[in-house]
C-alpha cells in the first residue's frame, strides 16, 4: 500500500505539506544528498515549519510512492491530448 506524499501522516502526526513546502523539499534534496552530515535537520530548516522527523518522514513516504509507480502498480492518469500542432497547446488552450 502506498499513500500519498502530500497524504497527512498515519503515525500520529498530522501534518499537512503545502504546494511551496514541497516545492522547497524538492529542491533542499537536491542540495543535500544522502551523504550530507545532518540532511534530515537542513532538509527541515530549508522547507520551513517542519521537524527533520517530519521531512524524513515525507521521504521515505516519496521513495515507497516511487516504487509503487515504478513497479507498474499505479494507474497513469488520464492525460489529456496535445492537440495536432505539436506544440502541447491545444486550439481550445489559446
Amino acid at each position: 500500500m502506498a499513500s500519498s506524499k502530500f497524504s497527512s501522516s498515519s503515525n500520529g502526526s498530522n501534518s499537512s505539506w503545502t504546494p511551496k513546502q514541497n516545492k522547497l523539499f524538492e529542491k533542499a534534496l537536491a542540495v543535500y544528498d544522502k551523504d550530507t552530515p545532518d540532511r534530515w535537520q537542513n532538509v527541515a530548516k530549508a522547507v520551513g515549519g517542519k521537524s527533520p522527523e517530519e521531512v524524513k518522514i515525507h521521504y521515505d513516504r516519496l521513495v515507497e510512492d516511487l516504487k509503487y509507480i515504478e513497479s507498474g502498480q499505479a494507474p497513469l492518469p488520464p492525460y489529456k491530448s496535445t492537440g495536432s500542432n505539436g506544440t502541447g497547446i491545444g486550439e481550445e488552450q489559446r
